[in-house]
């Protein structure tokens, strides 16, 4: 079910996308008189799923749902229509018009994208305001996943800097090591500094899966107790603190620690230290963990432990605010590239339309949704925008020649780069997805 709800996640973010970066086109062809014969969310090779027709254009949904396309008329795109290539230059084609109002034509999906990646971020910080996790309020530690574990950081350490510079946001740890290829990471542990080295290898692993690589450390204390499970059953109640029975003076408390241990005793009887709430008494209880790793409570959230910065903002300082968010989403996505062409085998990371559903949330959850629809019509923005042909930003390159040059590519120029651009587009789609399907096979 959590899959399904991502499924229909992604395809409503791409239809979002596609619509109002088609539109963008759409709307400047026809400013400047340009037919438009066809306007399609999805691709319909062979067939549509449903179409109709208004004037001199053909609206549709195609039933391939990995973008979208307007036809527009005199142009060579990926409908590679040599046909009408061949015949006279019509006054309402857009191989008539003038160079520049060739170019508003082609920038117009991009800079759609662009502007509503902006509201979207403006309206987010309008709606829900900024909360972050300071680094310095992650008082017991950090648990760590594999990575980290192999990287040298150990559970409970404290970070102090990444390259000597101090972290602010914990959140963003692992992007400032990833995207600024950090060479150390400064921790306190046990009360003493420790240098930690990061290898190109480290940063690869990281590159694939940033998300667990360390998460700040917090008791585990029950907000909430399920009926009918071995949480219930072996009488633990609100606000009862749980601990790990170890021989240890102190033992283990943390609510990922006690996570760790449970799903390694599924469907086994485990022991806990209970501390109650009123009392502050200690008892011993067993209680049965399910065949799912599970007692059957919901813990006090990080929050209620670790004190976060929050920013509210009204609509007018939500605006300046909402740029400068979409200016660090372009810069980091830009440093990602680069990431990816530097970094010893962080192609490989690289991911598809599965990587893509898995940042949705398994339930509907508005605010990441629209969080991670800014991002993606962003991302586009900027993937669109690059000098590749087939892509708006060779359709823009070839446009920019002509109006320095005075000299127009020739139309068999320009068929065979639009063939060399779509072979290079496939190319990378079909790796990017092969990477998603390799890893379900190599978990």
């Amino acid at each position: 079910m959590g899959t399904l709800v991502q499924i229909e996640q992604l395809i409503l973010a791409l239809s979002i996308l596609i619509l109002l970066h088609e539109g963008g086109h759409f709307l400047a062809a026809r400013l400047f008189k340009i037919r438009v014969e066809k306007f399609y969310l999805f691709f319909d090779p062979w067939f549509s799923l449903f179409k109709f027709r208004k004037g001199d254009t053909e609206y549709g949904i195609g039933w391939l749902p990995l973008g979208g396309y307007v036809k527009i008329a005199g142009m060579i795109d990926e409908s590679m229509d040599k046909e009408q290539m061949k015949q006279e230059p019509q006054p309402w084609e857009f191989r008539s018009k003038p160079a520049w109002q060739r170019l508003i034509v082609m920038v117009a999906g991009v800079t759609v994208n662009l502007l509503l990646g902006i509201v979207i971020y403006t309206m987010l910080l309008y709606t829900y305001g900024t909360e972050y996790l300071p680094n310095a309020n992650v008082k017991y530690g950090i648990y760590c996943d594999s990575t980290a574990l192999k990287m040298g950081l150990k559970n409970g350490d404290k970070i102090l800097s990444v390259d000597g510079k101090p972290e602010k946001d914990f959140n963003k740890i692992p992007l400032d090591i990833i995207l600024n290829k950090a060479r150390s990471i400064q921790v306190s542990r046990q009360g003493a500094e420790l240098n930690i080295t990061v290898s190109e290898e480290d940063i690869t692993k990281l590159l694939g899966d940033a998300k667990g690589f360390i998460q700040p450390l917090f008791p585990c204390v029950i907000d909430s107790v399920l009926p009918n499970t071995g949480a219930d059953k072996a009488g633990l109640k609100k606000g009862d603190a749980l601990a790990l029975v170890d021989t240890s003076p102190a033992a283990p408390h943390y609510f990922q620690e006690l996570r760790a241990v449970l799903q390694k005793n599924a469907d086994k009887d485990i022991q806990l230290i209970v501390t109650s709430p009123t009392s502050g008494q200690k008892k011993l209880v067993t209680a049965h963990v399910d065949k799912d790793g599970l007692l059957g409570f919901a813990p006090k959230p990080p929050n209620y432990f670790l004190q976060t910065d929050k920013t509210s903002y009204s609509l007018p300082a939500s605006i300046p605010a909402g740029i400068g968010m979409a200016v660090e989403v372009i810069k980091g996505y830009a440093q990602q590239l680069k990431v990816i062409f530097t970094v010893k085998d962080a192609h490989k990371q690289v991911g598809g339309f599965i990587t893509f559903t898995k940042a949705f949330s398994k339930v509907w959850d508005w605010e990441s949704f629209w969080r991670i629809t800014g991002f993606l019509s962003i991302m586009l923005a900027f993937l669109n925008i690059l000098p590749i042909p087939a892509l708006d930003g060779g359709h823009v390159l070839f446009v920019l020649y002509e109006m320095i040059t005075g000299r127009k590519p020739s139309e068999k120029f320009l068929e065979y780069a639009q063939y060399a651009g779509m072979l290079l587009l496939l190319a990378i789609l079909l790796y990017a997805n092969g990477n998603d399907i390799v890893r379900l096979f190599h978990k």
